[in-house]
């Protein structure tokens, strides 16, 4: 499977998981904006047959690199980013690990049996990026206990490994290339958007401008019940160039701590 195949298959997911973002999609391209994706996101534990690394190979083998990585101490997560070696059409891939040792045993149990439900043969052929929840029913009493702890835990022991975010390029839209137009056109057709810590996410002296959606609420069935918990949610970014002129690639620790919180648990 190439690289825009991996991408193709990825975006179908993404928006069959979470319409809402489909329907934000096709109302930019209604504008007349031709919409790129920055960067895409993934979550995972910090276990070694799911981690990071194990994450990344199908893209490291589709010709990624390793570019830089991140520590969020209150959230109790480590990252890093890839980009394309020589196309840099694609967009960066960003992937997350929450560092499980740091949480309850309750938390730790709970991951440890998560992990081990997965089937052998998904974790070894290439196909975990796209799987999704694959460890068994989920509990809603384990989501709310996880959620005490880490809403990113909860999240994704829940929803499962897929792209939790695409990112629209704001550098290259025509109308609304300003992270401030993008937020009014989002607010003007009903979508919330995430305002933990306020709308924008770092300055241009940060060289990164980041807003986001509050993710959708999807119907999950748990295995004592039928509820809504948030799904999968749309980024927007606009980059800005350095004292060389280049156009920086990399991400701000402080901001994507906020863009995590996306995905948080609300009340409609």
């Amino acid at each position: 499977m190439n690289n825009h195949d991996i991408f193709n298959r990825l975006w179908a997911n993404y928006i069959s998981q979470n319409p809402l973002n489909g329907k934000l999609h096709d109302l930019l391209c209604d504008e007349g904006e031709t919409v790129i994706n920055d960067h895409i996101a993934f979550r995972t534990f910090n276990h070694r047959a799911i981690g990071v690394d194990a994450m990344a190979k199908v893209f490291l083998d589709g010709g990624y690199i390793f570019k830089g990585d991140y520590h969020f101490e209150a959230k109790k997560l480590y990252a890093k980013h890839f980009e394309h070696e020589t196309d840099s059409k694609l967009p960066r891939v960003f992937i997350s690990e929450l560092l499980t040792e740091q949480f309850s045993p309750f938390l730790q149990e709970t991951v440890s049996k998560w992990v081990a439900a997965i089937p052998e043969n998904i974790l070894q052929s290439g196909e975990l990026i796209f799987a999704g929840n694959i460890s068994g029913i989920p509990s809603f009493d384990i989501y709310e206990k996880l959620r005490a702890e880490s809403e990113y835990a909860a999240w994704l022991y829940v929803n499962g490994f897929c792209a939790n975010h695409f990112t629209v390029s704001v550098n290259l839209l025509k109308k609304l290339n300003s992270i401030q137009k993008v937020n009014s056109f989002i607010k003007l057709h009903g979508f919330l958007l995430n305002d933990g810590g306020g709308e924008i996410q770092g300055t241009p002296e940060d060289l990164l401008e980041q807003s986001s959606v509050k993710a959708g609420m999807v119907k999950f069935t748990f295995s004592n019940g039928e509820y809504e918990i948030p799904g999968c949610y749309y980024e927007f970014a606009r980059r800005y160039p350095d004292y060389e002129g280049k156009l920086y690639s990399g991400f701000i620790a402080k901001s994507a701590d906020k863009i995590f919180e996306s995905t948080n648990f609300y009340k409609k």
